[in-house]
């Protein structure tokens, strides 16, 4: 058994997306080898509470390294803001803090809370090196954002940043080229990078534990759900215009069955809320405010199909609802599209308009198409159980830590 030194600066086993990525990669290379886990010390108190509520044998293979810069270099950082610049700091200072702690390993790990931008600095240990699973957000097409001004200038800075970074960062460069391998998300990753054949291994971080399914019942009741932040990214305004448009072609029974639940929160709200009332939808669409991990599952449960425009490069709610056996609609893209594969159905980028008409039209064809809404139902769980359990995702890095330490 090798010892495993990871990288982990966003690691919670009480939260979801990243930090929850965090704790359960941890967890997966326990099953297979020691690990030694660096995070930041405002993590300690939820890790050693779970760890006492939730006793589980994996623990003895894990030890817990606490990190963090001088006061001085982190005092302006607030929450998520200014998180990023924080994050390089903290991976610049970490090879110092490891050989301060004097511990023996074999390999070193740059987990998580990084995409293919932002470079790593642990190949300044001199051991063999993983990265990743990294990530790669795709420019959000600008038709799609066209009637703000001020995002698109947004978009467009944080693309200069990115450029600046992939073709001239010299920390960026070193990482590329001491790691050993590079877990790649989707198929624009390598692309971004120049990221050599023989490094390359496809993993995405998106994953979730399993649920108690039953397959769904393809009944009348017609229930669309979303979840996610309400931002421009995520695409909820054409998901809302694709159900009003699908919702006007139904007569009046028929509108009865059928309801679009929109579950999270963000600055959209207001235009979303604007919209429900124009087009007097309010009895058959619902915003849902964020909420336990237990009631979201019963909302997945009650639901028919996931709405999921949207132009990220990743998705964690995209496995939630294939975990429910929902089929997605989705862009044709590399984040959800890659993600749900034969279990969706996915529209090409062209304007707002003519995708919200496509999503309405792919509503239509669930809806009246019962069986092969059912033949979905059965691709989302297969999917599911082939590329997003835990467990699939602990074997993967099993194979990739052996060919690295049998070079």
């Amino acid at each position: 058994m090798k010892t495993i030194l990871a990288s982990v600066y966003a690691i919670n086993p009480y939260k979801g997306s990243e930090d929850g990525t965090g704790w359960n990669f941890v967890l997966q290379i326990a099953r297979f080898h020691k690990v030694i886990a660096i995070t930041r010390e405002n993590n300690r108190s939820s890790i050693e509470t779970y760890k006492n509520d939730n006793p589980n044998d994996l623990y003895q293979n894990i030890q817990f390294l606490y990190f963090d810069t001088p006061k001085w270099m982190r005092f302006w950082k607030r929450g998520a803001k200014g998180a990023m610049l924080y994050y390089l700091l903290w991976q610049s200072l970490l090879p110092r803090f490891v050989r301060k702690m004097n511990v023996k390993y074999d390999l070193v790990h740059n987990l998580n809370f990084h995409n293919d931008w932002t470079p790593s600095f642990l190949w300044k240990l001199s051991k063999p090196m993983v990265w990743g699973p990294v990530g790669h957000h795709p420019r959000i097409p600008s038709a799609y954002i066209s009637n703000r001004y001020v995002e698109r200038i947004k978009e467009g800075l944080k693309w200069c940043v990115k450029n600046y970074f992939w073709k001239y960062d010299p920390f960026l460069k070193k990482t590329l080229g001491k790691s050993d391998r590079v877990l790649v998300m989707h198929s624009q990753v390598d692309g971004a990078l120049g990221l050599p054949l023989e490094k390359k291994v496809e993993l995405s971080q998106v994953a979730t534990v399993d649920v108690d399914y039953d397959k769904k019942k393809i009944e009348d009741d017609f229930t669309v759900i979303s979840v996610g932040r309400f931002v421009t990214l995520k695409g909820f305004e054409i998901a809302l215009n694709a159900f009003i448009q699908f919702y006007m072609t139904l007569n009046a029974d028929q509108k009865a069955k059928v309801k679009f639940k929109m579950i999270g929160k963000g600055p959209d709200e207001a235009k979303l809320k604007t919209l429900i009332q124009r087009y007097e939808v309010e009895d058959s669409v619902e915003i849902l405010n964020w909420m336990s991990k237990a009631d979201l599952g019963e909302e997945y449960r009650k639901a028919s199909v996931f709405l999921f425009p949207s132009h990220e490069g990743a998705g964690m709610v995209v496995a939630e609802a294939l975990s429910y056996g929902l089929p997605i609609l989705c862009f044709d893209n590399c984040g959800p599209g890659e993600l749900a594969g034969d279990a969706s159905l996915r529209v090409s980028y062209s304007n707002p308009d003519t995708s919200a008409s496509a999503f309405a039209e792919n509503l239509s064809i669930l809806y009246y198409g019962k069986h092969y809404r059912s033949t979905l139902v059965d691709k989302a769980r297969s999917r599911f159980e082939s590329h997003f359990r835990w467990d699939r995702k602990g074997e993967v890095l099993k194979d990739v830590y052996s060919q690295v330490l049998n070079r």
